[in-house]
């Protein structure tokens, strides 16, 4: 994959890496037909994977070489990392208050965000959307910042980090699709709401292409931006998620450090 992105402009390569970490979602959402449910273990240990591979990719692909290329760019380093890591959790937490959502397994009173009267499966798109917006925005900056020729950013590091989002996608596509039907839906149109999450990642990618592109002195902030919102995510909501059941809490922090470790394997071996 990464071969193949080479001939592309760095906008276009973010588009084709985030259009694939899509497809990663329709595929966890396409999990619906051919089963009415997922046992719940399962289930837990693939959230809890994709906890520790989006753990991984704010380090290794993000946090790690913005602080590089502070140092490159003769910008405070500690600095620099520590405004853009909390600028992107101080932004999700934002959206997290304004967009009406729902975790799923939760009821609809449980709703967070502005309140609406939108029904339920709407609200359940919404709540891993939100997830998908800093995954697709990290890979679009890290794709960005391989323009910019500074050591610290290879095609390599941001090819692993898609591959990495791609994995952690499978599961959320699951997340989505798997308690619409549950409650009756059809499958068709649980895959349909399942995928539909994943669709922002493709505009989230461009657009931190785009941002990194013309404004390059911002890069360091911007990587460092992706990896706070990551982290957001990750202890907000997909940790708890999957801890959820207490009798899967050791299933799922083994699930998390072997996400860690692929996400790492990745990133070194490929970066």
């Amino acid at each position: 994959m990464i071969e193949y992105l080479q001939q592309f402009h760095p906008v276009t390569q973010a588009f084709l890496a985030t259009l694939f970490t899509w497809a990663m979602t329709a595929a966890g959402a396409g999990l619906v037909f051919f089963s009415n449910t997922i046992n719940r273990k399962i289930m837990d240990a693939m959230l809890g994977f994709a906890g520790g591979v989006m753990i991984a990719a704010s380090f290794w692909s993000l946090l790690a070489p913005g602080i590089e290329m502070a140092e490159q760019m003769r910008f405070n380093p500690w600095l620099t990392a520590a405004l853009g890591f909390l600028g992107g959790g101080v932004f999700m937490r934002g959206a997290d208050i304004i967009l009406p959502h729902l975790h799923p397994g939760l009821d609809i009173r449980q709703s967070e965000g502005i309140k609406t009267s939108w029904q339920r499966s709407t609200l359940l798109v919404l709540a891993i959307t939100l997830h998908n917006i800093p995954e697709g925005l990290a890979v679009g900056v890290a794709f960005g910042a391989v323009a910019a020729g500074l050591p610290s950013a290879t095609i390599g590091a941001a090819g692993a980090l898609a591959i990495g989002i791609a994995i952690q996608n499978f599961p959320e596509g699951t997340a989505v699709a798997m308690p619409l039907r549950r409650e009756g839906m059809a499958k068709g149109k649980c895959f349909l709401l399942g995928q539909a999450s994943g669709m922002v990642e493709p505009v989230a990618g461009v657009f931190g292409a785009l941002f990194v592109l013309r404004m390059q002195s911002a890069l360091p902030y911007a990587l460092c931006f992706a990896a706070g919102a990551m982290i957001f995510v990750v202890v907000e909501e997909l940790i708890p998620e999957a801890q959820r059941i207490p009798a899967n809490i050791d299933l799922v922090t083994m699930a998390t450090m072997a996400g860690f470790t692929v996400m790492m394997i990745l990133d070194v071996a490929l970066g």
